[in-house]
């Protein structure tokens, strides 16, 4: 073994030299392969450990948090569901189509693990400006990656968002949310009772994925990284929709000891994992592990990320049925190891013992650092930048270029791919402030919404972090639904580097506080580093996965305007001054400066209580937030969800800023002339300000102050995207 070999597969040298403490002699090639992935930035969290340890995690909602292959919410009394979101970025870099693909696939084993029937899937995508060749290309590639392997395995994608931005160009982020509803018995990830065995479900094993995780997902890229191709996984999704059934028969026979999916990390990750949880240990018998690659050496066979793989254990008296039940659903089972209560991981192969580790030290005892943090210099002079709030030349032709910017604009080119309706559970999907699933077997349902601004982010991320906390539970409250929890994945450049370690640091501290403020505490998630491509990061990117519960699916609202003469309301506060990181001042002045707007967080929480409670009590018509672009965006996109415009007047002096400023704690709705009153009277008891703006209907988008065509603004909204993005793809 070469000198530096550790080097190679992404160890330091104090990180070996703890290794060759902990086992007393150097280790064999194939211990450092599995101390590569299972102590990787990708796997082992050493950077982020002790600051996510911070996060609140307990709830009355919750019943499994942190730890687990996802999180566990009793939506009402009876019905759990699994919820969780996980990044792909790198390897979508790499390749586009199989990296996104595979990046359902995983997060979906996860969502299976717990024992959950996958039922909704949702994506947070970031790219560069769309037109350039390339991003056009990553676009494609990602979306059809997603797509095609959604509608394979039968799961909806239900929702999203798709941001664009100069930073995104080289540094993709795909980010996919899952949710599974729990059917039976909840598994977890133990390798419990010496004498039980493992059983490997799935796919069989080769040489895509070797160096993902500690290579390809816990390094920066430069100008050589599309070498690394060969660390990409491939997918297969009718393997997966095999997997999916075959082991959920499994769990509802009550023949699952231990479960966990293979990822990041391969056969390496579950065994250490499983036994470390529950103090035993394991022998790997590598030769009974099915591969598809002959010459395989043992420590490919034990990193190995092949996807559409789980990881069982089994009691003996039982592995018949389990093996029966596998070849009746077309899965290769395949009895490769046992637990011993030993607390160690020896792996065979070849007639020879090639690793024996103590399972605490793979999993464990990965070394955790506190790395320095320092805020950066720059950040003064971007807080005493211009904002981009000077007034427009021309207030219609402003709004148009906000509705047809790419982050604004009709993302239907996206969603249209994606089959949203399978399993016929869809109440709200792509295009709402936040997907509604009913639940089977349930009148209850839950809304999903992710959200991420990095450009508050990059300004203050933790007034970024809460602002993303923020607008997740307003998208969610506007569907009726109560905010109860999140799931987390945050995308970070380098943590080596001294001011992107004070950027997530002050991220985790502000989603702490505001989970903590609202009650929605974090139940799990996932942190991708090293998002930096020859020395420039990608903006702290903290995407936020919010689950609302809705007791009746009945209750759910929608955001587009219903009828015509509906009274509409602008509910919370405008601050003329909210318009650092804004899209308005992208668009309009390319400004990128001052602060974040400011937000009240007991202001934000008495809204999305009332929404609530105005939703149950069918008060509502319509309800949609106030994000990017302000009222005046949020008011359009209200008006072509329903193919109707309106006629109002903006409280405020100055109509851009009553138009385009981005103050959080706001929303549209509209309700029956009828139930004004209540409404009026609902939200004076909660505090939040609520202002009759004028009325539905009529064939323009009518801010008193400008007029533009419903036509004509909802062309310059639908077709802002799809245009950019067509120029290159056929």
């Amino acid at each position: 073994m070469g000198a530096w070999v550790h080097r190679e597969l992404g160890l330091t040298d104090d990180e070996l030299d703890s290794i060759v403490r902990r086992l007393g002699r150097d280790p064999t090639y194939t211990e450092l392969a599995m101390f590569s992935v299972m102590w990787s930035e990708h796997c082992s969290y050493k950077s982020s450990r002790k600051h996510l340890a911070t996060l609140p995690s307990r709830g009355d909602h919750i019943i499994i948090g942190p730890g687990e292959g996802a999180g566990v919410v009793e939506v009402v009394p009876g019905v759990a569901v699994a919820w969780k979101v996980e990044s792909h970025n790198h390897p979508s870099y790499v390749e586009p189509g199989n990296g996104a693909a595979t990046g359902v696939g995983g997060i979906v084993r996860d969502i299976l693990s717990m024992g959950a029937r996958p039922i909704a899937l949702l994506d947070s995508l970031r790219f560069g400006a769309p037109g350039d060749a390339h991003t056009n290309y990553l676009i494609d590639g990602v979306v059809g990656g997603i797509s095609s392997y959604g509608n394979a395995i039968g799961v909806p994608t239900v929702g999203g968002e798709a941001v664009f931005d100069s930073c995104y160009a080289q540094n993709p982020l795909v980010n996919v949310a899952c949710l599974g509803i729990v059917e039976g018995e909840l598994q977890q990830g133990r390798a419990e009772g010496p004498g039980n065995v493992f059983v490997l479900i799935g796919s069989s094993t080769g040489r895509d994925g070797i160096g993902g995780a500690s290579v390809l997902a816990s390094a920066e890229f430069d100008a050589g990284s599309s070498e690394k191709r060969p660390a990409v996984q491939v997918g297969d999704p009718l393997a997966e929709k095999l997997l999916i059934e075959g082991c959920l028969e499994l769990a509802g026979r009550g023949l699952l000891v231990g479960f966990q999916d293979l990822g990041a990390g391969g056969i390496s990750c579950p065994v250490a994992e499983m036994t470390s949880k529950a103090g035993t240990g394991a022998i790997v018998d590598l030769d009974q592990v099915h591969r598809r690659e002959p010459g395989m050496a043992p420590f490919e066979v034990m990193i190995s990320e092949s996807q559409e793989r789980m990881l069982a254990v089994v009691d003996p008296a039982d592995v018949d049925e389990v093996l029966a039940i596998c070849e009746r659903w077309e899965l290769v089972g395949r009895v490769v190891g046992v637990v011993t209560p030993t607390g160690r991981v020896v792996v065979e192969g070849g007639g020879e013992v090639v690793a024996d580790v103590p399972a605490d030290a793979l999993a464990e005892e990965a070394p955790i650092y506190d790395r320095a943090s320092i805020r950066p210099g720059e950040l003064e002079e971007l807080s005493a930048a211009e904002p981009g709030d000077g007034p427009p030349e021309d207030l219609g032709a402003a709004l148009l270029a906000l509705l047809s910017s790419p982050t604004v604009a009709s993302k239907r080119w996206i969603w249209e791919q994606y089959d949203h309706m399978i399993g016929l559970g869809t109440v709200i999907g792509p295009g709402a402030d936040a997907a509604v699933i009913r639940l089977p077997g349930s009148e209850a349902a839950v809304a999903l919404a992710v959200d991420g601004p990095g450009r508050y982010c990059v300004l203050d991320p933790y007034e970024g972090a809460r602002l993303a906390v923020a607008e997740a539970a307003r998208n969610v409250a506007c569907t009726g639904a109560r905010p109860v929890a999140v799931t987390n994945c945050l995308n970070f450049g380098n943590p080596e580097k001294p001011g992107v370690m004070w950027a997530f640091t002050e991220t985790v501290r502000g989603l702490g506080d505001a989970c903590e403020a609202l009650g929605t505490p974090v139940t799990g998630g996932n942190v991708s580093f090293y998002n930096e491509t020859e020395g420039r990061a990608v903006f702290p990117t903290p995407v936020i996965g919010m689950l609302g519960a809705l007791e009746s699916a009945a209750d759910a609202v929608g955001m587009g305007l219903v009828g015509d003469g509906e009274a509409l309301v602008l509910l919370g506060d405008t601050g003329g001054s909210d318009f650092g990181g804004s899209e308005y001042g992208k668009v309009m002045w390319g400004a990128l400066g001052g602060r974040p707007p400011a937000l009240d967080i007991d202001a934000e929480a008495a809204l999305h209580r009332l929404l609530h409670e105005a939703a149950r009590g069918h008060l509502l018509r319509s309800a949609h937030d106030c994000s990017a672009g302000g009222a005046g965006v949020a008011l359009a996109l209200a008006a072509f969800a329903g193919g109707r415009g309106f006629e109002v007047e903006l409280p405020g002096d100055e109509p851009h800023r009553s138009l385009f400023a981005e103050s959080p704690g706001r929303a549209v709705v509209s309700c029956s002339r009828d139930d004004l009153d209540a409404l009026s009277d609902l939200a004076a008891r909660h505090a939040v300000t609520a202002v009759r703006i004028g009325a539905t209907g009529g064939a323009a988008l009518d801010y008193g102050f400008v007029a533009v065509p419903l036509k004509v603004a909802e062309k310059a909204w639908s077709t802002g995207f799809a245009t950019s993005i067509s120029t290159t793809i056929d």
